[in-house]
């Protein structure tokens, strides 16, 4: 017995092959739920969770993948959902299914598991280069990706020059930290600007160990911002803080550039967001049924 047990990853929750499965960097968009259990069905919430998750992964193999987390660090029995989709349209086919009107989960008291009121969504795209302004900051050069077959958006994966065997995702890391800001209106695209650059820098330099990306939020506040942190492990939170604490040249810049024109004020990052909104979530995918 040992206090520090291999990392769970979420693709183990599924008997989809590898490559077939959607996740968070070749999706075009994922949706994120979350719910309270009642403390009184932790363990049955849970299991019917995953059980009901499989049933949409294998009814929808290839159009739709469902990964269960828990809140790690932060709200007792708060479940996440990951929910991966090609489009915002495939959302229709499925949200009977994720609220239980079929499968496992119809056969329970599924909805009384549940704090009432506690269900909450967001859809999150892919930021991709040319949205939201930010043509307007982009470095002579810079190329916007074009859609790839099957998806609106160019999907996360995108962001990055690192190779895919070396990123980490939804469905192979440990923990995952969802982070949300709000950038003010002025400062839309330096935000995003900014926002690509810090997580190039770590998915640069810690391949295979932590990989981030960045989400436009459809359907809510304008302009909020969200990154996915993938960790392999929880341990791999060593290796951003000790990243940031050896902060080298090249990183140090990204926070120190007067990324703010001078006609706007001029300044760094720390003008960018509202104060008080930058926050994070951390979460662990349920380990698989036995």
């Amino acid at each position: 017995m040992t206090v520090s047990p291999a990392p769970v990853h979420a693709h183990r929750q599924t008997s989809v092959s590898a490559e077939t499965l959607l996740h968070s960097t070749n999706a075009g968009v994922v949706v994120k739920r979350t719910a309270q259990l009642k403390q009184a069905h932790r363990a049955e919430g849970r299991r019917i969770a995953l059980l009901q998750a499989e049933f949409l992964n294998t009814k929808y193999a290839g159009e739709v993948t469902v990964f269960v987390l828990e809140e790690a660090f932060g709200r007792r029995d708060r479940l996440h959902w990951m929910i991966h989709l090609r489009s915002l349209a495939g959302f229709r086919a499925v949200s009977a299914l994720l609220d239980g009107d079929e499968g496992p989960a119809a056969e329970t008291d599924w909805q009384g598991m549940f704090t009432d009121g506690s269900f909450e969504e967001t859809a999150l795209i892919p930021q991709g280069w040319g949205m939201y302004g930010t043509d307007e900051v982009l470095p002579d050069g810079t190329r916007i990706a074009d859609a790839t077959p099957g998806l609106r958006v160019p999907p996360a994966q995108e962001q990055t020059a690192v190779a895919p065997r070396d990123t980490v995702h939804s469905a192979n890391a440990g923990l995952i930290i969802h982070r949300v800001a709000q950038p003010r209106y002025a400062f839309r695209a330096e935000a995003r600007m900014f926002a690509r650059r810090i997580t190039e820098s770590i998915n640069t330099r810690l391949p295979g160990i932590a990989s981030s990306f960045l989400y436009e939020e459809a359907f809510g506040p304008a302009d909020r911002t969200h990154w996915l942190i993938h960790m392999h492990s929880e341990n791999a939170y060593y290796d951003l803080i000790d990243m940031h604490m050896r902060m080298d040249d090249e990183v140090r810049d990204i926070y120190l550039d007067e990324i703010i024109a001078p006609e706007k004020g001029g300044g760094t990052w720390n003008r960018i967001f509202v104060d008080g909104s930058m926050g994070d979530v951390a979460c662990a995918p349920l380990p698989p049924l036995s």
